[in-house]
């Protein structure tokens, strides 16, 4: 056993509409942005926020973050593998979009993958 995997960790919270991020604690309340209200979004422990005048990028992770999606893929520990891949860019996310259309398959499976051409194992 790990040493890391007995620590706990704070996770990423955002806030789309303000775009900002902020490292808290998982609780079962929803926590509000201190900014605006509204409630933030749990991004994971992998989420590196973009720039704040980054318009752009911030429509890419509202979009991931609506798909269900987090930025997570390490192990508890942080001892195994790497990120998972999301896409950063509007590019990116514009083709797996077509993708998505075009094989009926449901957005978040496509954005998961790392070629939007090649199918993930049991899709």
């Amino acid at each position: 056993m790990c040493f890391w995997a007995e620590v706990t960790y704070k996770q990423h919270h955002v806030c789309v509409r303000c775009r900002l991020s902020f490292k808290r604690h998982v609780t079962r309340r929803a926590q509000p942005c201190p900014r605006c209200g509204a409630g933030l979004v749990r991004a994971g422990h992998d989420f590196a926020p973009p720039p704040r005048r980054d318009r752009r990028a911030w429509s890419v992770v509202s979009v991931v973050l609506a798909a269900g999606l987090s930025y997570e893929g390490r192990d508890g520990c942080g001892c195994g593998r790497e990120p998972k891949y999301r896409p950063r860019t509007r590019a990116a996310l514009r083709a797996r979009r077509r993708v998505a259309a075009r094989e009926g398959a449901p957005l978040a499976r496509v954005l998961a993958r790392p070629d939007p051409l090649t199918p993930v194992d049991g899709a």
